[in-house]
């Protein structure tokens, strides 16, 4: 137990607590209440698990700086969480703030990527990672666009569409075969989770809304094309 707090672990452990703590920072001075407890509260249980699968998934010797700059990207979309419980927050100065913090979470997606392949540390476990961060940024992007009254329900779809396909996998597993790289994805992740963030903006109008609609139907066409390849080939 105790190794699980030397080498890379532990710095991992030592890097979350530092987030955590600007987390709860920032929190505070941008909500209060139960909004600001919200991203703290999150921040803790997602970077705990992180940590748990890190300990266990991770084999080089280092910690690597790509972790640390993912890690930064799930302590920004922690923030997110404030508005989910006080929606008012998305309105006026705060408003453009959380657009702010959106922008900035997403201009770092794809830095962790080159710094891993940089320092020789790229592997699965930190893909993985990324993934994980991109697909809980999208959704919770989502979630409170809804909330603010910026798009209807249906922004959920745009948001949860992954989660979808993972729980569909456990009714087809044939989902669960290996995909080929495609740059395609990559390309309509950003534009999905652009089209989301523009959303937050206190002036998001009709063509926001549009813009998010177009992202739904070129990532619903993704999934479908990934869809079609592995039926064909089950």
């Amino acid at each position: 137990m105790t190794a699980l707090w030397r080498g890379p672990a532990g710095a991992f452990a030592g890097a979350a607590l530092a987030m955590a703590l600007g987390v709860a920072l920032v929190a505070g001075l941008i909500a209060d209440g139960r909004a600001a407890a919200l991203p703290v509260l999150g921040f803790v249980l997602a970077a705990c698990g992180a940590w748990a699968a890190f300990a266990q998934g991770w084999t080089a010797a280092r910690l690597g700086p790509a972790n640390a700059v993912t890690m930064a990207r799930l302590a920004l979309v922690s923030l997110l969480l404030a508005p989910l419980v006080s929606p008012g927050l998305t309105t006026g100065a705060s408003g453009w703030a959380l657009f702010a913090l959106a922008l900035s979470c997403l201009a770092l997606d794809g830095l962790d990527g080159a710094l891993a392949r940089r320092s020789g540390l790229a592997g699965p476990w930190g893909a993985r990672f990324d993934m994980e961060v991109d697909s809980a940024f999208g959704l919770i992007l989502a979630a409170v666009a809804w909330r603010s009254g910026a798009a209807g329900p249906w922004v959920l779809l745009l948001g949860s569409m992954r989660y979808v396909f993972l729980l569909a996998m456990l009714v087809w597993p044939w989902l669960g075969a290996p995909l080929p790289e495609r740059l395609r994805r990559k390309v309509i992740c950003v534009v999905q989770i652009a089209a989301l963030a523009l959303l937050l903006m206190p002036i998001a109008s009709a063509w926001t809304s549009a813009a998010a609609l177009i992202a739904l139907g070129l990532l619903a066409g993704s999934f479908a094309a990934d869809i079609l390849w592995l039926a064909r080939r089950r």
